[in-house]
């Protein structure tokens, strides 16, 4: 049976109406640019494609290409709420002027990236750090065999791109009030200090050395004393007025480090789970921020309380057997938690075994219906 190919008409004054199946869409208008966006569709599985009616070579609506009869600019305004990232076969003043209207900040617009009719090039136009333009731009580059442009400070300069520091591990900047003064000082070769508590230490992903302008420190103090001109803080602890001196042109990033072994009565409400989570780690002077995942036993994997916990917060759920939590040595190994659940230990170990650290933060708290441990993961 054939599959009718549907044409989306676009008319002044009616939106597109756009499924997403992809992560991408690629537009072309031109019969240059039709032959690279299927080029792209069989090289990006993640595209979806859109191209004009009069282009159309039968296999469309086997492939799942969209064609549209109108003005692109019409079709754009519906793809921009629709996708991640554009791949534009059209003019750059073209693009620049059918997407001035549609800007509203760079942490939400998608990602915008111009190839060329003839395929030599491919622009990072919009969102190129934080809508990951510039990745995009050179994987379309390397699918087409065209020059990636990205004009990026950082990228060209090959230095720390400061609203991106620790994405790729999912560090968390507490504010982004000072992501560009911090970037124009990075960028500007002036004196900046890195300041790393915890986290993942391979962050620097240059084959050359670490910018000159650039110093990395082990504590707040340290870098203090340089006194310098922009800081980039890392750390899961909460800063004491005396360090905070050091965010007055500096941003603070959250990296993912921090375990919770969480144990609770059956039916314990979600509300004074969180409380003693939060009363906890304030008294460690721990940011919650930094949290990366909640520990327990697999007889707890259905606790609806500690589910409702961790999709509000994104962490990773965690659950182990009485062997695996049996394992491992702990401190505090009780009967009565064996005689119920088999193992010696629920929230003590889970961290323990997570971690692979045998000294945690806080061993084994009772609050209520809670039993709580917190454990950091090192990173060599």
């Amino acid at each position: 049976m054939m599959i009718q190919q549907m044409v989306i008409q676009l008319e002044e004054g009616r939106e597109a109406n756009i499924v997403a199946k992809g992560a991408f869409a690629v537009v072309a208008i031109t019969k240059h640019g039709v032959r690279m966006a299927r080029e792209l569709g069989k090289l990006m599985p993640q595209t979806d494609i859109y191209y004009m009616s009069k282009f159309e070579q039968g296999d469309e609506a086997e492939k799942g290409i969209q064609l549209f009869d109108g003005s692109v600019r019409l079709l754009l305004p519906a793809l921009f709420q629709a996708y991640r990232g554009l791949i534009l076969m059209i003019s750059l003043g073209a693009v620049v002027r059918m997407i001035a209207p549609l800007l509203k900040d760079k942490k939400t617009d998608p990602a915008v990236v111009v190839v060329d009719d003839k395929g030599q090039f491919a622009i990072s136009v919009l969102s190129g750090h934080l809508g990951g333009a510039n990745t995009l731009t050179r994987e379309v580059a390397a699918c087409l065999g065209a020059t990636p442009v990205v004009t990026t400070a950082s990228d060209v300069q090959q230095t720390i791109a400061v609203d991106l520091f620790g994405r790729q591990f999912g560090w968390e900047w507490e504010s982004a009030e000072k992501l560009t003064p911090v970037s124009a000082a990075v960028v500007n070769e002036e004196q900046v200090a890195v300041v790393q508590e915890s986290g993942e230490r391979n962050w620097w992903t240059y084959d050359r050395p670490l910018p000159a302008n650039i110093q990395v420190f082990k504590k707040i103090n340290e870098a203090l004393d340089m006194n310098p001109q922009a800081a980039l803080v890392v750390t899961h602890r909460i800063l004491n007025a005396e360090e905070e001196a050091i965010l007055d042109n500096g941003v603070l990033y959250r990296p993912k480090v921090i375990v919770l072994g969480v144990g609770c009565n059956r039916g314990t409400s979600a509300e004074e789970i969180e409380s003693v989570i939060k009363e906890t780690l304030a008294e460690l002077k721990f940011s919650i921020k930094s949290v990366k995942a909640l520990c327990t036993i697999d007889l707890k994997k259905d606790e609806q309380g500690l589910l409702d916990i961790v999709m509000k917060y994104g962490w990773e759920f965690v659950t182990y057997r009485p062997e695996q939590l049996n394992a491992v040595p702990i401190e505090q190994p009780s009967k009565a938690v064996y005689k119920y659940t088999g193992a010696y230990g629920v929230s003590e170990p889970a961290v323990k075994v997570y971690t692979g650290v045998h000294e945690l933060d806080l061993v084994k708290k009772k609050s209520g219906n809670v039993t709580i441990s917190v454990g950091r993961l090192h990173h060599a």
